[in-house]
């Protein structure tokens, strides 16, 4: 029986009910968000109709909070100036500001290690052990020749005296001979304390390998790469995952991710799914008890077409207290598809599963 507490259906059943499946755990999400916000008298509320301020472009937002201001990580191509990494801040999540950027250009090793790459994508900040780990991918379009690197800081106040971004160098790296693309890191913390690096799209889907807590990279004398999440390669069109992360909650790891397509405006289809394991390392499986490494997951933000937010994705998890916040993009269509940041509460099941609140 698989550790996300639920035996495994056949895959030809599982590929044939794939898209009744999803549609049916949206509307079996939101039935039970309902259900616990109606025995809950303190329901958080939707923020996205506040949010304001500097907003756009915003892509693959990663969320923090240090003292009473907010900050967002998030991808800008191009980048201004040869910076990368803009950062944003705000004191109530809704009002937000531009602050600067993380690196004043790309790291050498990083032209090294991608060349032809024109960017930082996707980073990921955590808290541990007294500094702030930024995980950062640095790829090029359509090939799995990519790197994740990592910058520290011990804080996020820029009028700190000792607010200082240190590059610390490659992390993880991909080619063509693996079935794997370094991509869209994050750093995972267990309940047993040890580090994870969740990663991955294409070339083999969603991935995880153990780090060192010391030095945020890779643990020595342990090579494995588990196996996360996957679409399968067999249904054209349907192969597209990738902006892992992963949260433990009341003894279960969550694993959320995007599917199907970004990066292209009103017209991206991208839409968030999630699953749950009891182990970091898997297996993970959705709501209706379907393997996540089969292509399937409960849907947390849908795309609809006709709607002016489209392609809801590339999303961190804000842990604010006693709320949980999903922090993404999604494609302005009266801006041209302007990709822009969105925040929504999550509410959660008695069975404890996710619903966003947008």
């Amino acid at each position: 029986m698989p550790s996300f507490d639920a035996p495994v259906l056949s895959k030809a059943l599982r590929s044939f009910n794939r898209r009744r499946v999803l549609q049916g755990s949206f509307a079996a999400g939101v039935a039970a968000a309902v259900s616990s916000m109606a025995s809950s008298a303190q329901t958080p509320e939707p923020i996205n109709n506040k949010l304001e301020g500097n907003i756009s472009p915003v892509h693959d937002p990663c969320a923090i909070r240090e003292g009473d201001t907010y900050y967002v990580f998030s991808t800008d191509l191009p980048g201004s100036g040869g910076q990368q990494i803009p950062w944003r801040f705000s004191k109530d999540l809704c009002n937000w500001e531009k602050g600067g950027y993380v690196l004043n250009g790309l790291p050498s090793w990083a032209t090294d290690a991608v060349p032809g790459t024109g960017g930082v994508w996707a980073p990921d900040i955590s808290f541990v052990n007294g500094r702030y780990l930024l995980y950062y991918a640095c790829s090029t379009f359509g090939k799995n020749t990519s790197a994740i690197g990592l910058a520290t800081n011990v804080t996020l106040d820029p009028q700190s005296p000792k607010y200082q971004w240190q590059d610390q160098g490659l992390v993880f790296k991909s080619g063509p001979g693996d079935d794997y693309n370094a991509i869209d890191p994050n750093h995972v913390v267990d309940s047993q304390g040890n580090h994870w690096l969740a990663f991955g799209s294409f070339w083999g889907g969603i991935k995880l390998i153990q780090l060192d807590p010391a030095t945020g990279k890779p643990l020595a004398g342990n090579s494995q790469v588990y196996a996360l999440a996957k679409r399968p390669t067999n249904d054209p069109g349907f192969d597209a995952i990738e902006a892992s992360f992963i949260i433990e909650r009341e003894g279960f790891y969550y694993l959320f991710c995007s599917f199907d397509f970004c990066c292209r405006g009103a017209d991206s289809n991208y839409y968030t799914v999630v699953g749950r394991s009891r182990k970091v390392t898997g297996p993970y499986g959705d709501q209706n008890r379907y393997a996540m490494i089969d292509g399937n997951g409960t849907i947390v933000l849908k795309h609809d077409p006709n709607s002016r937010w489209r392609g809801p994705g590339g999303c961190s998890i804000l842990r604010d207290g006693k709320v949980d916040y999903i922090v993404y993009h999604a494609y302005d269509a009266r801006r041209e598809g302007t990709p822009t940041l969105r925040i929504a509460p999550l509410v959660w099941s008695a069975d404890g599963w996710p619903s966003a609140l947008i």
